[in-house]
């Protein structure tokens, strides 16, 4: 794990907020939490509910709490507007994968997850600035 408890205040809680959480509690303890944001279909032309992490201490799995997290994100994006709720889980989490399963979820193997990180992030960002002027221009 890479994240600071200070860049998780920062990007969570400071003034530009890139993410919400819910936390789970029972008998006032907090048990569980899911963080997640809002992503936008331009296929459905709707927003969606992107589930960034899900996590129940080990000793509370099964009694309830995830489930109850997974149904108030669910609720969310009803309510704001979505036409889907989606997250990632590792091809080996089987507990996970039923888990989900039962719930209704649909795994997608028609879709492959893409990532730049380090080096090769940097490396196209810097590309960007001199592909302006001989490609199409890019505005924000």
């Amino acid at each position: 794990m890479q994240a600071t408890p200070a860049q998780v205040r920062r990007h969570g809680f400071g003034r530009r907020r890139y993410f919400e959480t819910l936390i789970c509690r029972r008998r006032g303890e907090p048990i569980g939490f899911a963080l997640y944001f809002f992503t936008y279909s331009t296929f459905m032309g709707r927003p969606t509910l992107y589930l960034e992490d899900l996590f129940v201490r080990p000793q509370e799995r099964g009694l309830g709490a995830g489930r109850a997290l997974l149904e108030a994100l669910a609720a969310i994006a009803a309510r704001r507007g979505c036409g889907r709720m989606e997250w990632t889980v590792l091809d080996w989490n089987r507990p996970a994968i039923r888990f989900y399963q039962r719930l209704g979820a649909r795994l997608r193997r028609d879709w492959i997850l893409t990532r730049l990180t380090g080096p090769a992030l940097r490396r196209l960002g810097r590309r960007r600035a001199g592909a302006l002027n001989r490609r199409a221009a890019v505005r924000h």
